[in-house]
């Protein structure tokens, strides 16, 4: 099929072309489920051994299970739920302090909410807020601001380097030296963070002081090899630490930038909740709150493209013959199938799909309203694909919009929120994730006080 026929079926049938993304996702999942993944996404994943980029067989039905089971999933979510309401608690207590310090002076919104989402995905994954840990490879000790930037930020920012032999396989045999060691370096400083980690919990719990963690959960177990263990109590770290807090930083600088639409979600709180705190029990009847959410994620969506998918054998997708020897990208206008000699994947562009004319009224904007006119349920998850969908559909979802919606409407609830200065347009992001490159900064003024 040619570009321009791709382009005339893309604008002629919309129906189908939705169609054709959740076939893609969901009902044909067994021809394209394979992950793709760059040399440095292999390197740093350790080939793939995590829930979220491991192939689909045994291994991911086992761990994703497991996550799910002790974490992610329903009863998981009731376990660290005291966990998620301290967290949302000191970060209000943190912007009381710092607006009576001064009243006057813009508060840096990503360095306080950062924080306690890593203390947070510490006690998830870990069983304890670690301040700091001896690392045999280092010789010292290491803080936490340290822990966090070898297990979090290095990484992010190193997932996307590029090596030009991904884009050449034929030339895999020229050394890339200068690549090489900038990803085995920060992947083995990662790694020598995550042993001693997890080695001061082993002594912890060899004392007999068991606690509900993934840690003590995945140990339980004994199925795993101690890399695999390593592995996926990090992802654990890193996955609660990074999409959560872009997600819940756009959204407050959107609010921020809209105080129209900040004091309509405010009064659907007073409406719906009254003087009483924002629970993760209002969020079924916070409709505005839902919109707010969705609406950030079509427009800053945290994983703009789905990690690639191999076309393992040949398929259907809304009429359409997909040969095994074909790939297939899907982007905002069209839908792109195309040759490739060695190796089929698929990619779906979720920041194009997002930002489409033809499926969304001036999609530049932000406009929480647009999910109040009956098009989606308000429960829907998959309106914007950003967690997803099927059997690889982000194990994370249901916690992620715990936190976020949680913490956007008690923000909102006790705190009138306002940019700083000349903050309007600046949107540019970095990392893998679309991570806002400079952070938010916002001027709080208390609820009842005078402005």
């Amino acid at each position: 099929m040619m570009l321009q026929e791709c382009l005339m079926y893309r604008k002629k049938n919309n129906k189908i072309f939705w169609s054709l993304l959740f076939q893609a996702m969901i009902a044909k999942f067994p021809s394209i489920s394979t992950r793709k993944l760059s040399k440095a996404l292999s390197v740093l994943t350790q080939e793939k051994t995590m829930v979220a980029t491991s192939d689909y067989g045994d291994f991911h039905k086992m761990v994703k299970r497991y996550v799910m089971t002790s974490m992610l999933g329903t009863s998981g979510q009731k376990q660290f739920r005291d966990t998620r309401n301290m967290m949302v608690d000191n970060m209000l207590s943190t912007f009381h302090a710092l607006v009576t310090d001064d009243p006057n002076a813009p508060l840096n919104f990503r360095e306080v909410f950062k924080n306690e989402l890593f203390r947070l995905s510490l006690i998830q994954a870990l069983g304890e807020d670690v301040s700091s840990v001896y690392v045999e490879e280092f010789g010292k000790v290491i803080s936490k601001e340290e822990i966090y930037q070898a297990t979090v930020v290095d990484m992010m920012m190193c997932a996307i380097e590029v090596d030009w032999r991904d884009f050449f396989p034929y030339l895999r045999w020229i050394p890339n030296r200068s690549f090489e060691t900038k990803v085995l370096t920060t992947e083995g400083r990662r790694t020598a963070v995550m042993r001693a980690l997890i080695n001061e919990q082993k002594k912890r719990i060899e004392r007999g002081e068991a606690r509900i963690s993934y840690l003590d959960f995945l140990l339980a177990e004994n199925t795993l090899t101690d890399e695999q263990l390593l592995m996926l109590v990090w992802e654990a770290v890193i996955e609660a630490a990074d999409t959560t807090l872009v997600t819940t930083e756009w959204a407050m600088y959107e609010l921020a930038k809209h105080p129209k639409k900040q004091d309509r979600l405010f009064q659907e709180i007073q409406e719906v909740c009254g003087n009483e705190a924002v629970t993760e029990d209002h969020l079924p009847r916070l409709v505005y709150l839902n919109a707010v959410f969705h609406e950030t994620l079509r427009r800053h969506a945290p994983v703009p493209l789905v990690p690639p998918r191999f076309v393992h054998e040949k398929t259907t997708l809304a009429g359409y013959d997909i040969p095994a020897d074909r790939g297939m990208y899907i982007s905002k206008l069209y839908i792109c199938f195309f040759e490739k000699k060695k190796g089929r994947s698929m990619i779906i562009n979720l920041y194009g799909c997002n930002m489409n004319k033809n499926d969304w009224e001036e999609p530049e904007e932000w406009k929480p309203e647009r999910y109040l006119d009956g098009r989606f349920e308000t429960a829907d998850m998959y309106k914007t694909m950003a967690f997803g969908a099927g059997r690889r559909a982000c194990a994370g979802s249901l916690q992620a919009m715990n936190i976020s919606c949680v913490s956007i409407a008690r923000f909102v609830q006790e705190f009138a929120w306002r940019l700083k200065e000349g903050d309007e347009d600046k949107v540019d992001t970095i990392q893998l994730t679309s991570y806002k490159l400079l952070p938010l900064h916002v001027y709080l003024t208390p609820r009842g006080s005078k402005k």
